[in-house]
């Protein structure tokens, strides 16, 4: 068979692809390249090959834009390596749809209908009009948001690393940030890794934190406060996105500062101001960014578990951030006490969910509990590692938040495996996949059953 009779073939059955369908295996292929040349001689500063499990993480993490990883990026990569990193987390973050859409804005070549579909399921875009006007506003304003970054952050390490390694720096954790990657290049310059160095320095914390909330909004949502302006005038979906994310950020602050105000081996050792910064920020990085001011390793078992909650709850639909998503969270919040006060109906801001929403979301958080659930215990009894470290590892994949007690480095081949995967179907999305490759036959649709009673609760 001839190589166009193969690539006819394969266009063919691209064709005939839904777009989550597309979205997944595009998605995989990225991995799977970027492993080839993270295994390569040049990607590592020894200049020797990479073994492929470590890649495979390393690949998976950054393009889902996890966090997680086997080997220090700052200290184990070459600036080959790194840099390779930054692009896949930059394409996983943004979607590679919208990645791709930069070429046809500039061969001026007109994005068809299919292309339009894909990049709307991409975007978590509930229509197709208007798809191109908000993927160009991405485009412009990741650019600006991410560029305005890397110039804070480059001004602050210029004086301890020199400009070159500050210009990379900057640029490198600006995009990490923005992407909710939360990879960092510092290595052990900065003691205990990631950004613990910098724990109550607010120039470094409060860019991170600010590039952090910005890319976990939403491109909807901003794209929503920038036509509206005020708070009254935004849409419910964009209402409740700010809501539950100024509420999570704010009393997740508060829980940790207040469980762990005096533990030395977290917060304990910083002055008042420290203690407030240092929580704030742990409570914004939760929601998948994954950069680290001080030990996991280290917080009570009771802080553990609201970071676990904090790490499920994520970001927003349609952002760079993983989890359950805000929005999940607070129909089920608003369905469960519709129901405690007898109400039919779910309402926000005087509008009603409909039905279908709350049984979608109830499906999506069920389906990442039972998946969290059984991945940790399968985690804690292969490596034998306890099942609170476990989960915290597991959720921090699946939530692509990328968070680590330090296990990581030290787990199985099978562990590894499992984490791979869940960070692959944190990034895609439970549905995404669902959707794309277990629908239903539409012919069953058709067929309709007398209803019945069942007892709940």
């Amino acid at each position: 068979m001839s190589v166009s009779a193969i690539w006819a073939g394969v266009r063919s059955r691209v064709r005939r692809m839904r777009p989550p369908q597309i979205i997944a295996l595009v998605f995989l292929a990225i991995i799977l390249l970027g492993s080839a040349l993270l295994c390569l001689p040049a990607a590592s500063k020894r200049g020797e090959p990479t073994d492929f499990l470590t890649s495979l993480f390393t690949a998976t993490s950054a393009t889902c834009v996890t966090g997680l990883v086997r080997v220090d990026t700052g200290t184990y990569w070459s600036g080959f390596g790194q840099a390779v990193i930054l692009v896949m987390i930059q394409i996983g973050g943004l979607g590679f749809m919208t990645i791709a859409s930069i070429f046809f804005f500039a061969l001026r070549r007109k994005i068809g209908l299919r292309q339009r579909l894909v990049l709307a399921q991409a975007l978590s875009f509930d229509q197709i009009s208007g798809v191109v006007g908000l993927v160009r506003n991405v485009l412009l304003g990741t650019l600006a948001v991410e560029g305005a970054g890397a110039l804070i952050l480059m001004l602050r390490f210029w004086p301890e690393f020199g400009l070159g390694r500050a210009v990379w720096y900057g640029v490198f954790h600006s995009v990490s940030a923005y992407c909710n990657a939360g990879f960092d290049v510092l290595g052990d310059l900065a003691s205990g890794g990631s950004l613990c160095g910098y724990v109550d320095d607010p120039v470094v914390n409060l860019t991170i934190m600010a590039l952090i909330t910005i890319g976990g909004l939403g491109f909807a949502v901003w794209g929503d406060i920038r036509k509206n302006r005020r708070f009254s005038r935004l849409s419910v979906y964009s209402r409740l996105v700010v809501a539950i994310s100024l509420g999570l950020t704010l009393g997740g602050a508060a829980v940790i500062a207040l469980l762990e105000w005096n533990n030395p081996g977290t917060i304990g050792g910083l002055t008042a101001g420290g203690k407030v910064l240092a929580s704030l920020f742990q409570s914004v990085t939760l929601r998948t960014a994954g950069f680290a001011s001080f030990d996991q390793n280290a917080l009570r078992d009771v802080t553990k578990a609201v970071c676990d909650v904090l790490m499920f709850v994520g970001g927003s639909s349609g952002s760079t951030a993983g989890g359950v998503k805000t929005v999940t969270v607070g129909v089920l919040v608003l369905a469960a006490v519709g129901t405690a006060r007898g109400r039919t109906h779910i309402t926000a801001f005087k509008r009603t969910i409909p039905q279908s929403t709350v049984a979608n979301a109830g499906s999506i958080a069920l389906l990442m509990l039972t998946l969290g659930a059984v991945g940790a215990g399968t985690i804690a009894v292969i490596d034998g590692v306890s099942f609170e470290n476990a989960i915290y590892e597991t959720i921090s994949a699946l939530c692509t938040v990328g968070l680590t007690t330090g296990i990581t480095s030290g787990l199985g081949l099978a562990s590894c495996l499992i984490l791979i995967i869940f960070m692959f179907f944190g990034r895609v999305g439970i549905m995404t996949i669902s959707v794309g490759f277990m629908m239903a036959n539409p012919a069953e649709d058709r067929i309709t059953y007398a209803q019945t009673r069942v007892m709940i609760g």
